[in-house]
């Protein structure tokens, strides 16, 4: 039941929701609980990230200058934190801490590389989504510019 649940709620995950459900049943069953007490880093920006986590329960503070100051933004149960670490090497934008005990499931790129391999059509709707998604940031950045 479990396995289901988590298959359930990773499918409610805009970029994920685009993977087939026997993809995101292979992601649930093979990504890595991990659990964290309030204060513990999940990881601190300018690592070099390898994958990312979908937040189960409890309160991760995204923290993008890291130097003591309070965090700018606050993510809770069902945010995806480090998309783009999923898809390519990458460094941390922000460093994570957990705000309260909190649980995440931690996707690396190998496991999710390997899914998209393995459902293709998968792979296809996400490569659109990201098409459309840096298409819409470059027509932004014209705007923006001109």
């Amino acid at each position: 039941m479990a396995l289901d649940a988590d298959i359930k709620r990773l499918a409610a995950i805009p970029l994920l929701a685009e993977l087939d459900v026997e993809a995101l049943r292979l992601i649930a069953f093979a990504a890595e609980t991990r659990v964290f007490r309030a204060g513990d880093v999940l990881f601190s920006k300018d690592d070099e990230s390898n994958g990312g986590f979908v937040v189960l329960s409890g309160q991760i503070a995204l923290d993008p200058s890291d130097d003591g100051r309070s965090a700018s933004q606050f993510v809770g149960p069902d945010a995806l934190i480090g998309e783009m670490a999923l898809i390519t090497e990458t460094r941390r934008s922000v460093t994570a801490i957990a705000r309260q005990p909190s649980v995440a499931l931690w996707i690396s790129r190998a496991l999710f590389h390997r899914v998209l391999r393995k459902f293709p059509g998968s792979a296809a709707r996400l490569q659109a989504v990201i098409e459309g998604r840096l298409s819409s940031f470059s027509k932004s950045a014209r705007t923006v510019t001109n």
